[in-house]
């Protein structure tokens, strides 16, 4: 279904009934991400969102409009959208940076907080100048080669490597769904809420009194240490280490990732 937010059309799903687990997915991915999980969740509703330029949510042509603060600011309007007012919050890689940003902004709107392979930005405006100018780089790459190329050598990167074991159909469906998207939204997505962009949340994450979760793949070690950094600054998080596993565990470990999510979002439940 589609659902004008702030002059934008998104495109979400919802399954399932209960507790509501809105689910944020990495860059390249799309609501499809979480489909499989649809029967290891039933007892929550799973409500999973086309980040801004991603799957069949409009792909504005101005970049300022991708910002972190501004996508936070969508969330909470779909959750208003769909009557919820207190939601548990699970994010991949780019969705848990922006799942992050949420909490920060929008604190009671955050039940609990799953972040997979994910980070609070760039810590210092050097870092971020750097990652601007490379991001910017990769935006013009993708404009003038195409989404096709650039998903060849995205799919090459160190980060995903682990990645070349899994069986074929599962690789094959991971880059039908990276090749849906558009030239436009990859590249502003890239512009608008890249890291060289978004704010350092590191010095906030004390703020954070809600239950988080991290989880790591063992394989991803710039994650893990990033992870555990995390870790030590919110004042009430878990952190789990996933064996035989890289950054995109709830691909690479679908069965372990969904039991660990199921055991964080039922803990103290009676």
């Amino acid at each position: 279904m589609s659902v004008m937010v702030n002059g934008v059309r998104y495109h979400v799903e919802q399954y399932g009934e209960g507790e509501p687990l809105l689910l944020l997915h990495g860059f390249t991915g799309s609501a499809d991400t979480w489909r499989p999980f649809v029967p290891f969740w039933p007892d929550f509703r799973m409500m999973a969102v086309d980040l801004l330029g991603h799957g069949r949510t409009e792909a504005p042509k101005n970049a300022e409009r991708y910002r972190i603060e501004h996508a936070a600011t969508d969330l909470a309007a779909l959750l208003d959208e769909w009557g919820v007012e207190q939601a548990n919050v699970l994010g991949y890689s780019m969705g848990g940076r922006l799942a992050l940003a949420f909490a920060v902004l929008h604190p009671h709107r955050v039940r609990r907080l799953l972040l997979e392979s994910s980070s609070p930005g760039l810590k210092t405006e050097e870092e971020r100048r750097a990652r601007r100018e490379a991001d910017e780089v990769l935006a013009r790459k993708i404009e003038t080669e195409g989404v096709r190329s650039f998903v060849d050598d995205w799919e090459k990167l160190p980060l995903f490597a682990t990645q070349q074991a899994l069986p074929e159909p599962t690789r094959a469906a991971i880059r039908r769904e990276r090749l849906r998207h558009t030239a436009t939204g990859l590249a502003n997505s890239l512009r608008g809420m890249g890291t060289g962009v978004q704010p350092s949340f590191w010095e906030r994450l004390g703020e954070l009194a809600m239950p988080v979760l991290l989880v790591c793949g063992e394989r991803d070690e710039k994650f893990c240490r990033i992870a555990a950094q995390m870790h030590e600054r919110l004042p009430n998080s878990e952190l789990v280490c996933v064996k035989e596993a890289g950054h995109a565990i709830h691909v690479e470990q679908p069965g372990i990732f969904a039991k660990i999510v199921s055991e964080f979002m039922t803990k103290g439940e009676v």
